[in-house]
């Protein structure tokens, strides 16, 4: 499991040192900015969506917090994820909730590019940045990994005008990360992945320790 370094830590990383929006063409690959760092208790958060698979009627509602960037939360997508979903969220017993988490900078730049997509498109780019995450999160240039994360929303079907204009909302940047830290604070959320399951938390485990929980709760 990831362990989740302090939030104010997360927020000078991602936004309050500047260079966490996108240009292109002869512009830097990141830009510079000063943004202040925001207080979550402050923010209108309302307007972000929850990005939601299954029957909004199952008996089980299970969130995910995850980061892009976190490889344990890669792994989790690629060996259990698919089983959950077969067996639980596609069968009406699960409705599953993705909530992103924000260590640093470039998960934050991915989770604005799978939200690009809206509802429709995000958990395919979800998929998408998780598999190919060893290729685009472990790099040192945030050029490099700006335009890694581009030419995954392109093969989304994303459109360069629209991944400009999601990276380049600085205030849906801000809102993301307020609401990433009110969420964190709510369901006391350490360290990625984690799950909410009818309410009781959980820590990453295996999928037939998973199965165990959720059959005893059907």
């Amino acid at each position: 499991m990831n362990r989740l370094i302090p939030i104010a830590v997360a927020l000078l990383i991602g936004i309050g040192g500047g260079a966490f929006y996108l240009s292109q063409g002869s512009e830097p690959a990141v830009a510079q900015t000063s943004v202040e760092t925001p207080d979550a208790s402050e923010m209108d958060t309302s307007g972000v969506q929850e990005m939601i698979l299954g029957d909004a009627e199952s008996p089980i509602t299970m969130i995910e917090y995850a980061s892009f960037t976190c490889p344990h939360c890669a792994s989790f997508h690629e060996n259990t994820y698919p089983n959950l979903k077969a067996d639980y969220i596609d069968t009406g017993k699960v409705k599953f909730v993705f909530r992103e988490v924000y260590f640093d900078r470039y998960g934050l730049w991915a989770s604005m590019i799978a939200r690009c997509g809206g509802q429709e498109r995000f958990f395919g780019i979800t998929d998408l940045l998780m598999k190919s995450q060893s290729e685009w999160a472990r790099g040192d240039d945030p050029v490099e990994i700006a335009d890694a994360i581009r030419k995954i929303g392109r093969l989304a079907g994303l459109q360069d005008e629209a991944l400009q204009s999601c990276l380049q909302d600085e205030d849906n940047a801000k809102t993301l990360v307020a609401w990433y830290q009110t969420n964190a604070a709510k369901d006391d959320v350490t360290g990625t992945p984690s799950f909410v399951i009818n309410g009781t938390k959980y820590s990453n485990m295996s999928y037939g320790d998973m199965k165990a929980i959720l059959d005893g709760l059907l």
